[in-house]
C-alpha cells in the first residue's frame, strides 16, 4: 500500500480542492455560506474517501462514497455556472480536472472487481 498523498488521483483531487476554495472565496454572501460551504465540504469528502480507500482492504464502499460526493460536486458546479457565480472558462478548467479524476477513480473501482 502506497501513501495516499503519493497517488496521482490524490494530487488531482487536491488541485481540485484548491480551485474550489479559490472560486468560493469570491461568491457573494448570498451563496458563500450555503452553496459555497457545500462545495468545499463535498470536495474535502473526496479526499477522505481516497484516504480511506487507500487504507482499507475493502475499498469498494469508500470508492462508492467518492463517486456519490463527486456527482454532487459536479451538480453544484454546474449550478454555479448557471447562476454566473463562476465564469465559463473557470468551469471548463475545473471540469477538465474532474474528468481526469473521474477516470482515475473509475479505473481504481473497476480494478477492485475480481
Amino acid at each position: 500500500m502506497g501513501l495516499y498523498y503519493d497517488l496521482p488521483v490524490f494530487k488531482d483531487v487536491y488541485r481540485l480542492i484548491q480551485n474550489l476554495f479559490e472560486i468560493t472565496s469570491h461568491f457573494s454572501r448570498e451563496y458563500k455560506y450555503s452553496l459555497g460551504q457545500d462545495i468545499k465540504r463535498d470536495g474535502l469528502n473526496l479526499v477522505r474517501s481516497i484516504y480511506r480507500a487507500n487504507k482499507y482492504k475493502d475499498k469498494a464502499p469508500y470508492l462508492e462514497a467518492f463517486m456519490d460526493d463527486f456527482e454532487l460536486l459536479k451538480l453544484e458546479l454546474r449550478l454555479c455556472s448557471d447562476l454566473k457565480l463562476i465564469t465559463t472558462g473557470k468551469h471548463a478548467e475545473i471540469a477538465m480536472l474532474m474528468v481526469s479524476v473521474g477516470k482515475q477513480v473509475t479505473a481504481w473501482r473497476n480494478a477492485q472487481v475480481v
